[in-house]
């Protein structure tokens, strides 16, 4: 293990460390060394015109759609989010809880849903318990069964084919969003997904598998919160530079340093490779910098793109394991796809003849008969959705009906004396599609969407949480994790870990620590993750922050 140790100073005492790359974990390490203007002089180069990498908003008519803005990359996640949802707080911008409403597959013999009682819940009862079990000896057996990929796993226990394709494989690509490498998936991460206080996003439900109206949070204006928190440290002596890519590493060493080259960037002045992925940089004027330290806050293909000829043979080996795949999200207002697709309304011919009192009153919630618990309005309005293609069960296309998930849409009594908005009419509500892996793109329901309703296309270059991620990646962060050795250079994202906007942040926060910079503890929760995360990704042991005053 290594330790947290010393770091070559520039002339004025202060490392000079440059962030490449102003998402969230760019940003959560910006933070973080801002907490110390004597020690850091910090700098973030983001190509884009904005921060925030993948947690963007858009603008919408809102005559049209009930609100004038919607989040369109990262929309929401767990109440156990504790420093993405401490971020937020700390600039005025809170979440708001949710109770989650989902709908899986299409016609009785794939749906199911966690709103009221389903003939695939029944059919799968047997499977549903002993997956529990299974998950049990996953935890217990985690450095071998937690390598294996969920197909194997469920092969291995006998579960039925079905209950994978139908069940699993969907619930976990939808959350995690493994996208159309469920299957690969290891057995550590679908443990985690339950069972992790750091991680999981509900509770295992040992009759339904996905618990009745789990508790979550969607994310307030994505756009607005990365303005006020660029801005503050800006005011704290964080230079960020966007529009600015960087070109080009040309050396790190103990001797010069962090050189490399910036250019301006402009997305007009790109060449395309037919999917907007791919740009390459047409800009000949190139300036060179130099640094003391670099932290590389892109995803691994980039960065080792990046890095070039100055990578080490342990960084070409550990930043190539990880696998990204092309999707397209398409924001529309085509509710006639949408209700082809998807079971969007409540169905008698859906639901399953209720075994108990609960499932009667989940039944009446669904009709609109009564509220729901903590008198959540009634009624069956999904906000997450699945779509398995009849050719391979296996791979699947998600959606999100945005009106019913985002809280600006939806009407909120708890904020007098202002009026409650009117309910969206459904043929206006915002929806998201999202086809994924572009190799797959013969199974694409796309061109069923009416093109006049489309308001945004957008590709996302995603991580594949392939098993092999979790032999050749995950264990061997800490390996490549290197302030203050020759390399000088430190790796954040949540690709080190789980695509997820909390495991950004701490990836962020745990590279300023290792630089030398101070955690300040404001739970013990948010405290216990990042303990674990400079363990596994930097090989580091925590020796404690400082409480928040």
């Amino acid at each position: 293990m290594s330790t947290n140790g010393l770091l070559k100073e520039s002339k004025d005492g202060r490392k000079n460390v440059v962030i490449v790359g102003g998402g969230a974990a760019g940003m959560s390490c910006a933070a973080t060394l801002a907490q110390h203007p004597d020690k850091f002089n910090v700098t973030i180069l983001e190509r884009m015109s904005v921060v925030g990498g993948q947690a963007t908003s858009i603008s919408l008519d809102e005559e049209k759609y009930g609100t004038s803005w919607m989040n369109d990359g990262v929309q929401g996640g767990s109440p156990a989010f504790k420093h993405t949802l401490n971020f937020f707080r700390k600039y005025g911008h809170a979440e708001k809880e949710v109770k989650l409403q989902v709908a899986f597959g299409q016609g009785q013999d794939s749906f199911w849903t966690n709103c009221f009682p389903s003939q695939l819940v029944n059919q799968f009862s047997g499977d549903i318990k002993k997956f529990g079990k299974v998950l049990k000896i996953i935890k217990y057996t985690m450095p071998l069964l937690g390598l294996v990929p969920i197909r194997i796993m469920l092969r291995i226990f006998f579960f039925s084919k079905d209950f994978g394709d139908k069940m699993v494989f969907p619930l976990i690509a939808l959350f995690l969003g493994t996208g159309n490498q469920t299957a690969n998936v290891c057995c550590a991460i679908l443990e985690r997904l339950f069972d992790d206080p750091n991680m999981k996003l509900w509770d295992y439900d040992p009759e339904t598998l996905l618990p009745n109206l789990p508790l979550m949070v969607t994310f307030p204006r994505l756009e607005t919160f990365y303005s006020d928190w660029a801005a503050d440290l800006k005011s704290k002596g964080v230079t960020i530079r966007t529009n600015t890519d960087v070109v080009s590493i040309l050396s790190r060493d103990s001797k010069s340093g962090i050189r490399l080259q910036t250019a301006p960037f402009d997305p007009e002045d790109k060449k395309r490779d037919g999917d907007g992925l791919g740009m390459q940089n047409k800009n000949p004027a190139a300036t060179t910098e130099q640094y003391d330290e670099l932290v590389m806050c892109v995803l691994a293909d980039d960065a080792k793109k990046l890095l070039g000829k100055t990578s080490t043979w342990k960084e070409r080996f550990v930043l190539g394991g990880a696998k990204f795949f092309d999707d397209i999200t398409i924001t529309h207002s085509d509710s006639a796809y949408f209700q082809k697709n998807f079971e969007t309304v409540y169905s008698d011919e859906l639901c399953a003849k209720p075994k108990s009192k609960q499932q009667e009153e989940q039944i009446a919630f669904a009709k609109n008969e009564q509220p729901g618990p903590e008198n959540e309005p009634g009624g069956y309005r999904p906000m997450y959705y699945t779509h398995s293609y009849k050719e391979d069960m296996r791979k699947i296309e998600m959606a999100f009906d945005c009106t019913n998930y985002q809280h600006q849409f939806r009407q909120d009594p708890s904020s007098p004396p202002a009026p409650d908005k009117s309910p969206v009419p459904y043929e206006n509500h915002v929806f998201q599609s999202i086809f994924l892996d572009k190799t797959h793109s013969h199974l694409w329901t796309i061109d069923d969407i009416d093109e006049s309703k489309i308001i945004e296309r957008k590709w996302w270059h995603q991580l594949g949480h392939r098993w092999q991620h979790y032999v050749r990646v995950v264990p061997n962060m800490m390996f490549i994790n290197r302030p203050g050795s020759n390399t000088h250079t430190t790796f954040a994202g949540s690709w080190t870990l789980v695509n997820m906007h909390e495991m950004a942040c701490v990836s962020g926060i745990a590279a300023a620590y290792r630089l030398g910079a101070e955690y300040e503890v404001f739970d013990d929760l948010a405290e216990d993750l990042l303990k674990k995360y400079l363990l596994i990704s930097h090989g580091v042991f925590y020796k404690g922050g400082k409480k928040k005053a």
